[in-house]
């Protein structure tokens, strides 16, 4: 016979809330917005990067051994390591790109409106 545990007391207090929820309550404190959007650019490569490998049907120690590296170095690459000691390099980027098959491209575009109105259309893009 499985046995039902009673609820909490600190549940009747708090509601648990969806990740949508609470990503919208944190994003209201204009700190934690600033902080977000500054590493917006990383979770975009992140996204990136997994997406690609998923497109790609590989594991990540697949895509290592394609790389000639080892799995750590593919985990910290996707996972986003922000630590001084291990830093990404462009080289680290070709590997991957080449290990799934893909093409690297990094877009430099400008910021400003100003800007992005004077050159629009234009913007620096390389296939490395």
């Amino acid at each position: 016979k499985k046995f039902n545990w009673p609820e909490p007391e600190w549940r009747r207090f708090y509601k648990t809330l969806t990740h949508e929820e609470l990503k919208a309550k944190a994003l209201s404190d204009f700190q934690v917005k600033a902080e977000y959007e500054a590493l917006a650019t990383e979770f975009a490569l992140i996204d990136e990067l997994l997406t690609a490998r998923n497109r790609a049907g590989l594991t990540q120690e697949e895509v290592a051994k394609r790389m000639g590296t080892a799995p750590p170095v593919v985990v910290r690459l996707e996972s986003g390591d922000r630590s001084n000691k291990y830093s990404l390099s462009l080289a680290t980027l070709r590997q991957y790109a080449d290990a799934l098959d893909c093409e690297l491209e990094i877009k430099l575009i400008p910021r400003h409106s100003e800007l992005a109105n004077r050159h629009s259309g234009y913007w620096l893009s390389q296939s490395i």
